[in-house]
């Protein structure tokens, strides 16, 4: 009796200790850097974004060129973007739908393949030797978003994978199994040992990141991992866990694969991220969906964080104490993975918090962003 109630009275303090979000759906410790606190960081990088295509693209733009100096472009458009080609045509698309004035003087968008069963290593090569294709992704076939022409089998793609790891190209994996019959709490960890494990044994120089990763377990993974092998982490999945989705009635706007998890993941991740380790970086999946179809019976998979990405992951840091482990994680960390030169300008942010407007334009209709109508605390204040 005695050792439960000690157990008891720690529990109440750490109770105590925490406050609850209402608004977020998580537990999260105070935030330590006081208000008006400002913080001067490199020019972050997105090393997973959604940028769609057609009159919603400069919409997007507006915001990812805000906060982010590069971008990786997700190519599972409709068609998907199988080839070097279509990968080059995209990439004028979004060039054509920029800004006419960029808050820091450039915009790059990296642009990367569509991995299929039948992407040849020619392909591979002629890709990578453009400059402007840094990666493929790789999709198993049905597991989120236009994902249906992704990969059945990842020994079919051992051919394009051996081209990848010979000339240095990044292999960008949604990490989850769409094997019919796994709990979709599950696809993560089932993914890592059918799939990632034989991966990175048979090509141990293959430069993989495993994006969007939302379980203790990829975290776990990761860090015991070659270093060849590093990961992604969104806002989202730092701030939010299945609370938001679930308690209270269904948010669609939370909704987004891999789906969000229990608290215990979201710790793991929110540890991973701010431990300063070079294994884990900037990226969003800030994947944008017309309000209709998100709002719908069967909505769309996709959490919008354009808007204020890097604002949201300076929430995340503060409430851990670790502003000072930002910079590398959002500017630093990804570029060298990726073997890019970071970037020379700055941003600023201070600790003051703004409202969300509760919708954005996206072509011709809207979207409703994450924090709609709700506050975020930190601000980006000079470019």
């Amino acid at each position: 009796m005695a050792g439960w109630m000690a157990a008891s009275g720690n529990m109440m303090a750490m109770v105590q200790s925490i406050r609850y979000h209402s608004n977020y759906g998580i537990m999260a410790s105070q935030a330590t850097a006081p208000e008006g606190t400002k913080l001067t960081i490199t020019l972050p990088d997105d090393f997973h974004h959604h940028f769609r295509d057609g009159p919603s693209t400069a919409n997007v733009l507006e915001h990812a060129t805000q906060q982010f100096g590069r971008c990786i472009a997700m190519p599972n458009l409709r068609p998907p973007v199988t080839t070097t080609e279509m990968a080059l045509e995209y990439r004028q698309r979004i060039l054509s739908s920029l800004p006419k004035e960029l808050p820091h003087g450039s915009f790059e968008p990296l642009m990367t393949l569509y991995l299929t069963d039948n992407t040849s290593p020619d392909e591979i090569k002629k890709a990578f030797a453009t400059g402007h294709i840094k990666a493929c992704k790789y999709y198993p076939a049905g597991a989120t978003t236009n994902s249906d022409a992704g990969v059945t089998d990842v020994k079919k793609t051992y051919p394009a994978l051996r081209a990848m790891e010979e000339i240095g190209m990044v292999l960008c994996i949604h990490s989850e199994v769409s094997t019919p019959g796994i709990d979709i709490f599950d696809r993560e960890p089932v993914f890592i040992e059918e799939i990632i494990k034989p991966l990175v044994k048979d090509m141990p120089k293959l430069k993989i990141v495993m994006e969007h990763i939302s379980t203790k377990e990829a975290v776990d993974y990761v860090m015991s991992a070659p270093d060849n092998v590093k990961a992604s982490i969104t806002c989202h999945h730092l701030l939010y866990n299945r609370n938001a989705l679930l308690v209270g009635g269904i948010k669609p706007h939370f909704y987004c694969l891999p789906i969000l998890k229990r608290e215990t993941h979201r710790e793991a991740l929110l540890g991973a991220a701010t431990s300063g380790s070079n294994k884990f970086f900037l990226g969003t999946d800030s994947a944008p969906h017309a309000v209709e179809v998100k709002e719908a019976a069967c909505g769309c998979a996709g959490a919008y964080t354009a808007h204020c990405a890097v604002q949201l992951y300076a929430e995340a840091f503060d409430s851990m104490g670790a502003l000072d482990k930002l910079e590398a994680f959002c500017s630093f960390h990804g570029a060298d993975h990726y073997q890019l030169p970071r970037n020379t300008q700055k941003i600023t942010m201070e600790k003051k918090s703004w409202i969300v407007p509760k919708r954005y334009s996206f072509g011709i209709s809207q979207l409703v962003p994450i924090r709609a109508g709700e506050s975020v605390a930190w601000s980006i204040v000079s470019n």
